[in-house]
């Protein structure tokens, strides 16, 4: 999954980011409100992590703005205003949860994960045909065996397999894997759907990541 992180205290934005990345997340971070809702009115994330108190645009006013134009991006307030109305403010202008500093990494990672639960997620596997992919350990296994994932392949499969038969644009992995703003060459996209074919051979998957020309990556399920 991919996470816009808007703080403005660099030394806490840099461990936010350090947390993020160790859970598998990738992570984008700005430091004020304008630059926070650039981003996420540009690029395609999956949550929102915003201060309040930020130069140049406060978060609550960045937020309002994503939700006036109908952006419904899941968002988390992480503020040291901890005062009751400040909490009432926060929602009410379109968070989904409003944390206070200091907070404990643990219940920070929870929130996230709950404001990032799709409805239709009743465990933590995402299962296409033989194939299972666990999003708390990173697993992809079958009944042959399993493998621990690195942070890319599992971002690119979880999105493959929550998409199945769809074609994702490779412009759309590389924006939701690398970032919009990222100057990775496009081909790395190929390098990592090559890594994630070995993996399947070797699991005996009746899966193949398909690739169509000019287009992007689709996962399509084998015939017996």
């Amino acid at each position: 999954m991919r996470i816009l992180l808007a703080e403005d205290e660099r030394s806490l934005a840099r461990a936010i980011s350090r947390l993020l990345e160790k859970n598998f997340y990738s992570v984008d971070t700005v430091y004020n409100g304008a630059d926070a809702l650039t981003y996420l009115e540009n690029g395609h994330y999956d949550a929102a992590i915003l201060d309040i108190m930020m130069p140049e645009m406060d978060g609550i006013t960045a937020l309002k703005k994503l939700r006036e134009k109908g952006d419904q991006t899941p968002a988390l307030f992480l503020s040291a205003r901890a005062e009751i109305t400040d909490r009432i403010r926060g929602l009410d202008s379109g968070a989904n949860y409003y944390l206070t500093k200091p907070f404990e990494t643990e219940e920070l990672m929870a929130v996230l994960r709950a404001i990032t639960r799709s409805p239709q997620e009743v465990d933590s596997k995402i299962r296409v045909g033989n194939i299972a992919l666990d999003r708390n350990t990173f697993e992809l296994s079958s009944a042959m065996g399993e493998f621990r994932l690195t942070k890319k392949e599992f971002q690119l499969l979880e999105l493959l397999m929550s998409n199945p038969h769809h074609i994702i644009s490779t412009e759309r992995l590389m924006e939701k894997i690398w970032g919009y703003d990222s100057d990775t060459e496009a081909t790395v996209v190929w390098v990592y759907v090559s890594f994630l074919r070995k993996k399947f051979a070797a699991l005996g998957a009746n899966l193949k990541i398909r690739s169509h020309r000019n287009a992007g990556y689709s996962l399509e399920q084998i015939d017996d």
